[in-house]
């Protein structure tokens, strides 16, 4: 053990003196971008200080950093990569990669003891596709509302922008006169558009375009967002005239029957109409008039109204 760590000691001061690194792994491709279907190489060289039989390994960290799994194993590739990477002096070689392959791949070397690791970037490049939005046909005033815009197949990641009516949205509003009423948020890097409270101003035709280096941009379907609000002045002025239809038909019917337009029984079942009670309310004693009974009776048939319904009051001055 002693003569082990003795002999470490002195091949690391050795190498000290002579300005060599001790045991290091190292790339000359640290970042490799390529197109899909298209074969990549990443390159992986070591110290010679590990050994002749100096074991290398490689692992895959996808790109959203999530799992890690092993490309290479014992001189053989793991069952995600068979068939598609094959193991060199010097590298890792893929006949043709796909989407799925983006993110960081690791050079595992280890001998005499020691390990070393050295990192490279695969960037396969897929270009935009018609990215997927989410816009509200109508909305609230007032309320908060999020437009949102994704292309999931695009490598590297896309950039995101939003156009109403056809003109580009900028990404600060309150620099360019035109947009300094509009109080929206865009997120180029996610996506989204929100509106914390939206207004009549922000009504319009909405779409968005996704972005990056693979290929030419693409642009979702465009579609309209209407700003609706509770139109309080339209209620009332609806109210108001029918209280004026209300009191002109009165003034009308008064005035026919007074010119003598209208028969006695008309009259009455009007009356009676607008006056309709509740039927727990008492009715007429016989003692009261035995014509008067007969009259609300004849009324009630007139009007197609019960029997027991009675008149909140008799007719006054004629009518």
């Amino acid at each position: 053990m002693f003569k082990l760590v003795f002999g470490r000691l002195t091949l690391g001061l050795l190498l000290c003196a002579t300005g060599a690194l001790a045991f290091t792994a190292s790339t000359s491709t640290p970042t490799v971008k390529v197109k899909e279907n298209e074969g990549a190489d990443l390159k992986c060289s070591h110290s010679a200080d590990f050994g002749a039989d100096a074991r290398v390994e490689w692992k895959f960290q996808d790109a959203k950093a999530t799992q890690t799994s092993l490309v290479i194993y014992d001189g053989q590739a793991t069952a995600n990569f068979a068939g598609r990477v094959t193991q060199y002096s010097g590298g890792l070689r893929f006949n043709k990669v796909t989407r799925k392959d983006t993110g960081l791949y690791i050079c595992s070397v280890a001998g005499n003891g020691y390990s070393a690791d050295a990192k490279i970037t695969l960037t396969v490049l897929v270009a935009p596709s018609k990215p997927m939005c989410r816009i509200p046909a109508s909305v609230k005033m007032g309320t908060n509302v999020k437009l949102t815009c994704s292309d999931s197949q695009a490598s590297p990641p896309p950039t995101y922008s939003w156009y109403k009516n056809n003109a580009p949205l900028p990404q600060d509003p309150s620099k360019f006169p035109d947009y300094r009423n509009m109080t929206y948020k865009l997120n180029p890097a996610t996506g989204t558009l929100v509106f914390p409270r939206v207004s009549q101003i922000d009504q319009g035709e909405y779409f968005c375009e996704s972005t990056n280096t693979a290929g030419p941009p693409q642009r979702s379907v465009a579609t309209k967002m209407a700003v609706y609000g509770v139109n309080t002045g339209g209620i009332v002025a609806g109210v108001i005239i029918l209280l004026i239809l209300i009191v002109l038909l009165i003034v009308g019917l008064w005035f026919a029957h007074r010119k003598g337009y209208l028969t006695s029984e008309f009259c009455v079942c009007v009356c009676v109409c607008f006056s309709v009670v509740r039927p727990s309310q008492r009715l007429p004693h016989k003692g009261e008039g035995e014509s008067v009974w007969k009259q609300q009776q004849q009324t009630a048939e007139l009007c197609s109204v019960p029997a027991h319904v009675r008149l909140r009051g008799r007719r006054r001055g004629g009518v």
